[in-house]
């Protein structure tokens, strides 16, 4: 650890000031949730990299991902055969991969991992660790139990959430509907996690890991982000009471798979739709900056990127350190 760990502590802080300075009602401010929100992160993420049990318990996780992640690729397989398989493997019959594709082998672990998650929904297994979850939040911060449940469901599912919450929606507050809007654009569902830690996991081993971290951690983060730009200023209909999450339970394990797969499918159309569309306008972007940043260049005589990567790269190119910094950086790491 060196003094530049601390600037990503410094950005929580400076964060949450600028969403104190543009908070609807300052007065309102529930201090309890910043106080509560900001100590679990804290203790959490000490958990996970200071204690030796913490880290251990985070691997197993990482290894127990990853090895379900293998078996969904059994499907893909069946169906596409060598397009399915990863670089660098092979299957029974010796053949081996024809390289990476986005659609025959990281698309379909959406599918498995949202028929999955349909089957822990099924058994109550979700619904149980959900309600830990938000009955923690909602004592913790004397939250009510709504806004609780949808934070807490938003840690493992997308937008499904909303339906964990479906008979209280109407009768939610503004400042319960925001906390419900940013827990879910703070978060990573896990079919999506699942995509992402497939794409991932050649070049960062303990991805899932990470993912599963961080999506816990933004849950409580995204509390004390919303209660600030949103306090509440009326009363909560759940406030002190526990909610339990609602959720259409199938007849059936089998209906349960096919709806969980049906779900998968919508999302990949999706995932694969706005790929296309937004490919394609990035293309047609760097044509026409393309086109004018070349007579840019001839009429000054400088050699610019002018694609939307390349500016971008200017834009975010990180600044060098001054030579007191090196030494401070050198002093810091002897130690």
């Amino acid at each position: 650890m060196s003094l530049y760990n601390l600037v990503s502590l410094a950005g929580i802080f400076i964060l949450m000031g600028f969403a104190w300075l543009i908070s609807s009602n300052r007065r309102n401010v529930n201090y309890r949730v910043l106080v509560w929100g900001v100590s679990l992160q804290l203790v959490f993420g000490a958990f996970i990299f200071l204690l030796p049990a913490g880290a251990k318990l985070f691997l197993f996780i990482n290894d127990l991902v990853v090895v379900v992640l293998g078996s969904a690729s059994a499907g893909a397989e069946f169906l596409f055969g060598r397009l399915a398989l990863p670089p660098g493997t092979s299957n029974a019959a010796g053949e081996g991969s024809l390289g990476f594709f986005l659609a025959f082998q990281a698309l379909p672990t959406i599918i498995f991992f949202s028929a999955l998650m349909s089957i822990l929904y099924y058994t109550c297994v979700m619904p149980r660790v959900i309600k830990a979850f938000s009955s923690l939040f909602s004592r913790l911060m004397r939250l009510s139990g709504a806004e609780s449940v949808s934070t807490a469901s938003n840690i493992f599912v997308g937008i499904e959430s909303l339906l964990t919450i479906k008979p209280y929606l109407e009768r939610m507050t503004r400042s319960e509907l925001c906390t419900v809007l940013t827990a879910g654009m703070a978060t990573v569902s896990s079919n999506v996690l699942a995509l992402y830690i497939f794409s991932l996991k050649g070049v960062f081993p303990t991805i899932a890991a990470h993912l599963v971290s961080a999506s816990i951690l933004s849950a409580p983060a995204s509390l004390v982000m919303s209660k600030l730009v949103l306090p509440e200023d009326s009363l909560p209909e759940t406030l002190g009471i526990s909610v339990e999450p609602y959720y259409d339970r199938e007849g059936s394990l089998f209906e349960a798979v096919i709806n969980g797969a049906e779900s998968g499918v919508r999302l990949i159309v999706g995932i694969v739709a706005l790929l296309v569309a937004v490919l394609g306008l990035v293309a047609l972007l760097n044509l026409v900056t393309g086109g004018l940043g070349a007579h840019v260049n001839n009429l000054t005589g400088i050699n610019i990127d002018w694609s939307l990567e390349g500016l971008l790269g200017y834009l975010f190119y990180p600044g060098r350190r001054r030579p007191r910094e090196r030494r401070l950086r050198a002093r810091t790491d002897k130690r």
